[in-house]
């Protein structure tokens, strides 16, 4: 029950946005610290102060077809519950939606953007229907547009149907069009609230629930999923397996889970975050503790199951990340470490394929402090987070970091037969002239500066979609798999 009593007891009243009075004071006499390189920028964009969000928990932002970035946070708003916000890349923040409890409260997981552009489909953590948990509520899955209109699509409750409780984890669409995600709980209650599920959502909020952990096979999934090239799907799990550390899962869309390895604490313990797949097909993830110096660790692990250890986190370089990676158009691994670095309040690093890491940031407290969350990188080539404290109200932040990556496009889905309909989304579009397919040119309509929409050309094959513009020549940050 680990896993389920910290995320009871931060409900209670434990939360990083009430930090110490020297953020108020010390905080103002302290400089935000500039990035380790000459070329690096990173700002401070947008500084949380209850009444527009507050302490945003595990996600990450995500970009939406207008361009802006769209997150949640997990407390703060009108009723205290969280919020939905969308932000311009400049920084400037509109609240689209407050929970109100009923509806949901505490959206602890980032969004996800849906393949057809137009909703965003994501959880929360508790609320929904109050006779769940002793009035606290089991969590709820909805989906909200860009423009503030939020449907709630499931009330979960427990050991009833629908089963599950307590999302945390993002949602991730699969190729078969339906949602998939994971609850930290499966029975109505903390003191007995289960291992955790797997489930599946279609658009219109049928739920199915796919697996129940039960302890060998892994406990307490507090990550989303993914979907790998395969069409399975990968996930984490806090606690369980063969040494109680946690385990990496395998997945189907059936519902046949594959344990794939079990940490043991030297190699890593407790992962808290989702894998990403990189473009040599191996997964890459992080766990928050153990390692050499139990600190965390970053891991790659291969679809059989073989699994690496790349780096052991040891202070002065962070620790504790509880966020996953997001692979850059360089190539190399971008993530974010809860606590650690120069000043002990988390930091922001690089690490390549081969487990060389640098330190890009070090969060200093006016500029942020402590990273639940992980990145992302916008179509223009930097990449924005958030802090779940610090900032001027210690309330949290949004930032960016630019460390010279070009711009880029970014396909929904990432794969599609010949005739699918394709969403590319972009910076400065506008004029574009060509969009091709691993070569092969496409029919194409630029619907904005930030969105063009095309159809898979015939006789397109695996490959980059390139985007010519009178300005650049941009291409996919992954390859669109044509089956």
């Amino acid at each position: 029950m680990r896993g389920q009593n910290i995320r009871a007891s931060h409900k209670l009243g434990i939360s990083f946005a009430s930090l110490p009075a020297w953020f108020g004071v010390v905080c103002l006499l302290l400089a935000a610290t500039a990035a380790s390189s000459a070329t690096d920028t990173f700002t401070t964009r947008v500084n949380f102060n209850s009444t527009n969000g507050a302490s945003p928990y595990y996600g990450s932002l995500v970009q939406g077809t207008d361009g802006d970035l769209y997150g949640t946070t997990q407390s703060g708003g009108t009723s205290h519950a969280g919020t939905i916000f969308k932000m311009t890349p400049s920084g400037t923040l509109t609240t689209i939606y407050n929970f109100a409890i009923t509806d949901g409260a505490y959206p602890v997981a980032g969004l996800v953007l849906a393949n057809n552009g137009k909703f965003f489909y994501g959880t929360t953590e508790f609320g929904g229907d109050l006779s769940c948990t002793a009035g606290v509520g089991c969590g709820t899955v909805f989906k909200i547009d860009s423009a503030g209109t939020l449907t709630t699509l499931v009330t979960l409750h427990g050991s009833g149907v629908p089963g599950g409780a307590f999302p945390t984890g993002a949602l991730v669409e699969g190729t078969d069009g339906e949602f998939y995600g994971t609850t930290l709980g499966t029975t109505n209650g903390f003191s007995s609230g289960g291992f955790g599920s797997v489930f599946k959502i279609t658009s219109v909020g049928t739920l199915t629930v796919l697996h129940t952990f039960h302890g060998s096979d892994g406990e307490y999934p507090a990550a989303g999923l993914i979907q790998g090239t395969d069409g399975k799907f990968y996930g984490t799990t806090e606690e369980g397996g063969a040494h109680g550390d946690g385990t990496v899962f395998q997945i189907t869309s059936a519902g046949t889970l594959k344990r794939l390895y079990s940490f043991a604490g030297t190699d890593g313990k407790h992962p808290y975050a989702a894998l990403v797949q990189a473009a040599d097909g191996n997964f890459y993830g992080t766990t928050k503790e153990g390692g050499a110096n139990g600190l965390g660790t970053v891991f790659q692990i291969t679809s059989a199951g073989t699994l690496t250890t790349l780096y052991s986190f040891a202070g002065t370089d962070g620790e504790y990340p509880y966020a996953p990676l997001v692979q850059g158009t360089d190539g190399n691994f971008y993530g974010t470490t809860y606590k650690g670095g120069n000043d002990h309040l988390g930091t922001i690093f690089e690490i390549t394929s081969g487990g060389t890491l640098t330190t890009l940031h070090n969060f200093v407290g006016p500029d942020g402090a402590y990273l639940y969350g992980g990145l992302v990188q916008r179509t223009a080539g930097g990449f924005y987070g958030m802090t779940n404290g610090g900032g001027s109200t210690g309330a949290g932040t949004v930032f960016s970091l630019a460390i010279g990556l070009g711009p880029f496009v970014k396909t929904l889905p990432t794969s599609g037969a010949v005739g699918s309909s394709v969403i590319i989304l972009g910076t400065d579009l506008t004029g574009a002239t060509s969009v091709t397919f691993s070569g092969t040119t496409a029919m194409f309509i630029v619907v904005s500066s930030s969105e063009i929409m095309t159809t898979v050309p015939v006789g397109a094959t695996t490959g980059s979609v390139v985007v010519t513009t009178p300005s650049a020549t941009l291409t996919s940050n992954v390859n669109f798999t044509v089956p």
